[in-house]
């Protein structure tokens, strides 16, 4: 129906030793790390000229060696923070922390290898914490601009696998059809017929599911900004919604 990245399974492929894979993943991951580093960085950088894409591309290359499942944390969200622990090195080193607006959470100054590390094993548990919780909230302010709360997911989720993937694929449809969906942002209607002719699902299936088409729909178009959300939920990477071979 639609291909699911299965982001763990590519990382164990490459930490086995797949050189080539590596090398078709990073390539396909560099517009998340540009995404991650131009945050950071808070201006548009440019490859070949800005240090700290470099230095991203770098340290999302080790985020692939370093990541362990175990951790309970999905793979881009502790990447991401992998970056930005290396563009804050990066900018101590540089003398730009006024520039970059970034505190260290402590500070290492007399303290031991092991007092720092659980230090940073906190601190990576109250980051991750506090990036769920804002996360959601932020999903359910922008599900509220289209009349639907983030509550509102679990009594009006399908209960049948058919229906629930008839909807997911509408979803699709709708967050990959570009203009189609910068219409329906704009005016915040489902375009049911369009939907109905491109998918060939009934509208009264669409129409029940108006709600639900409308929460993954925005999830899949802005999955590159809940990485936590779309991770639990399975979608695709940000560009990688192409299965690598």
């Amino acid at each position: 129906m639609f291909p699911v990245q299965d982001m763990d399974a590519d990382i164990k492929r490459i930490q086995q030793g797949d050189s080539l894979f590596r090398e078709s993943f990073l390539e396909a991951c560099r517009p998340f790390v540009f995404k991650c580093a131009c945050k950071f960085a808070k201006r548009i950088l440019e490859w070949g000229r800005d240090d700290e894409l470099a230095i991203a591309l770098i340290a999302f290359n080790e985020a692939v060696d370093r990541f362990c499942s175990d951790h309970g944390v999905p793979f881009l969200p502790y990447a991401r923070r992998v970056i930005y622990s290396r563009l804050i090195d990066h900018y101590r080193q540089e003398k730009k922390n006024a520039e970059a607006n970034v505190q260290l959470p402590f500070s290492d100054d007399g303290q031991n290898n092991a007092e720092i590390a659980v230090a940073w094993d906190n601190y990576r548990e109250e980051v991750v914490a506090r990036e769920r919780e804002e996360e959601i909230k932020e999903y359910d302010e922008l599900l509220q601009e289209y009349g639907v709360s983030f509550v509102e997911l679990v009594s009006c989720s399908p209960r049948h696998r058919e229906t629930r993937q008839s909807l997911i694929r509408a979803a699709w449809e709708l967050a990959e059809a570009g203009s189609l969906f910068e219409k329906f942002a704009a005016n915040k209607k489902l375009p049911l017929l369009e939907l109905q002719k491109s998918t060939g699902i009934g509208r009264k299936t669409l129409e029940r599911g108006r709600k639900y088409i409308i929460a993954m729909a925005v999830l899949i178009y802005r999955r590159h900004d809940f990485l936590y959300l779309a991770d639990y939920l399975k979608l695709p990477a940000p560009s990688l919604k192409e299965e690598l071979s």
